[in-house]
């Protein structure tokens, strides 16, 4: 599944890419894509004729500020204006993404929607598994309340909410593994598995450490991990891990560059110790027994 970098990756591609996007024809290729309202035909009258205006990114969901046009027929020299339109929120889950098409073609077996404008650029999402789900949020209406996961959501690990602090109150008394804790989304969004794994590892602390018996400093080392790995993998345009691609269908590099996810049986590259893995609440993990503790 797409964490943290990629979805950041991918909304940075979509607003650069999007500039003056104004949606004039939306083909729900697979129903069960949309998730709210429960009428696709309410969710494509709700998205047509909006400027796909801003791009924003809350742990893995991405969400787009939509401006709807004031009158659909414009006379030439009359000024376009618009009006507020809600928000149209994406999870990509296991394997969806984004493809922008110039001059629109036939859709592959796997598009779930299609977004074109008046020159025919398409915005495709593509979907295999089909785990993914957009919804529109109609002006007025709440996407914390309807969107259950999205409310539910603990703080960015960018943001002075996460800090040392707050991760010594939310593991002061919990004897779930430090890993499980940090796959919680309730506790910190938008980490997943590999960064997680990459994490630990760059912080010294076994994964299977009970969360409450970590002290003040490995917190401190923790959360600078964790800060550093993302914002470096952001840089690096993802995982190529996942089934992760960006706007223009590549996926990204920082895979190449981990120290302990998806390297079972080689060579730490800190001691020369073999990486192993196991599962943690379903999860596989990797680590190094020398340089975790």
């Amino acid at each position: 599944m797409p964490e943290l970098p990629e979805v950041e990756t991918v909304r940075r591609g979509l607003e650069k890419k999007l500039n003056n996007f104004i949606v004039k024809k939306v083909e729900v290729c697979r129903d069960s894509t949309i998730a709210f309202p429960p009428n696709k035909e309410e969710f494509i009258s709700g998205v047509q004729n909006s400027l796909l205006y801003k791009w924003n990114r809350r742990g893995k969901y991405l969400i787009a500020e939509l401006k709807k046009l004031n009158h659909e027929n414009i006379p030439i020299n009359e000024k376009i204006t618009f009006k507020h339109n809600g928000f149209l929120v994406v999870h990509l889950r296991m394997t969806g993404y984004f493809k922008f098409i110039n001059n629109s073609e036939p859709p592959c077996k796997h598009t779930r929607i299609r977004f074109l404008d008046q020159n025919n650029n398409e915005l495709r999402y593509i979907d295999i598994r089909s785990f993914g789900q957009m919804w529109w949020i109609k002006q007025g209406l709440s996407a914390n309340k309807i969107i259950k996961g999205l409310g539910s959501l603990g703080p960015e690990p960018f943001s002075k909410d996460f800090d040392t602090k707050y991760l010594k109150k939310v593991i002061s008394k919990r004897t779930k593994s430090i890993k499980a804790i940090l796959l919680d989304q309730t506790i910190v969004a938008g980490i997943g598995n590999i960064y997680a794994d990459e994490s630990l590892y760059s912080a010294g602390i076994s994964p299977f450490r009970e969360a409450q018996t970590i002290k003040k400093n490995e917190l401190i080392k923790l959360r600078e991990s964790i800060v550093s790995i993302l914002k470096k993998s952001i840089g690096s345009g993802g995982t190529t891990f996942s089934d992760f691609r960006d706007l223009e269908g590549e996926n990204g590099n920082f895979g190449l560059q981990t120290n302990v996810y998806r390297r079972t049986g080689k060579k730490c590259h800190k001691c020369g110790n073999l990486i192993e893995r196991q599962k943690i609440t379903g999860r596989s993990t990797h680590w190094c027994p020398k340089c975790q503790k």
